[in-house]
């Protein structure tokens, strides 16, 4: 009844939206196109409410400073891949329970309108073919969400992942530190037993492994990133 004649500006025209967006999590389907892109890092994601084992979630790094994003500049995008939970903004899900989700949005967002856009609802109250194809697109990547917690899983399990503290000395002399994440521990990667690598290539968790090793040379772009933004005037975010 409340949204019944809201309508949405979509896709995101503006990502000055996401200019504090640090980091935001990817599930391991995207691993592929991510990593070309962005660092891919692992963080601890709390524990399993009814297991009450350790999990951790893969996120894209986006800036080396909190609440800094230095891919959204000028409003614009500077990646060709943006993570699903970013393209389906400002539209969200959230879990109930262990049966059901629910679609969320962020009213706050500047895209709404009762005028233009996308409607959410049809002349007879039903959710638009638009609504639809986003609670589908929702949907799939809550499956994907269980998929990726399975990864997580694995990686623990084999005791694969080592907190890891990136540092770097900008033109300036200054020092930038990005550290309270987790990256694969190379060396224990490389005493894995042949059997344990064999599964992991039959599962697909060996060539994320090789995707999120790829993805870290990008933390190298984002300080260059930062050093410019930087020389350029733009106040730093702490």
């Amino acid at each position: 009844v409340k949204h019944r004649h809201t309508k949405l500006a979509h896709p995101v025209r503006d990502w000055s939206v996401a200019a504090d967006v640090n980091a935001m999590f990817i599930a391991t389907a995207e691993f592929g196109d991510a990593c070309a892109e962005y660092p891919i890092v692992f963080v601890d994601a709390g524990k399993d409410a009814q297991s009450g084992k350790q999990q951790v979630a893969p996120i894209a790094v986006f800036g080396v400073l909190d609440k800094q994003n230095l891919y959204a500049e000028g409003g614009q995008w500077r990646a060709h891949y943006r993570p699903a939970l970013l393209r389906a903004y400002p539209f969200g899900i959230a879990r109930q329970d262990d049966q059901r989700v629910i679609v969320v949005m962020e009213e706050g967002h500047d895209g709404w309108s009762r005028t233009e856009g996308q409607p959410l609802f049809d002349a007879e109250g039903k959710p638009s073919e638009f609504l639809a194809g986003m609670r589908d697109q929702l949907e799939k990547l809550e499956t994907e969400i269980q998929r990726t917690r399975l990864f997580g899983n694995l990686l623990i399990d084999a005791g694969l992942l080592q907190p890891m503290r990136f540092d770097a000395t900008l033109p300036d002399g200054k020092t930038v530190s990005v550290d309270g994440f987790m990256t694969v521990d190379e060396k224990k990667l490389a005493e894995l037993p042949d059997a344990k690598v064999l599964e992991f290539h039959k599962n697909g968790a060996l060539g994320l492994i090789h995707a999120h090793q790829i993805s870290l040379r990008h933390m190298r772009r984002l300080v260059e990133w930062h050093a410019a933004r930087m020389a350029a005037g733009a106040p730093a975010k702490a």
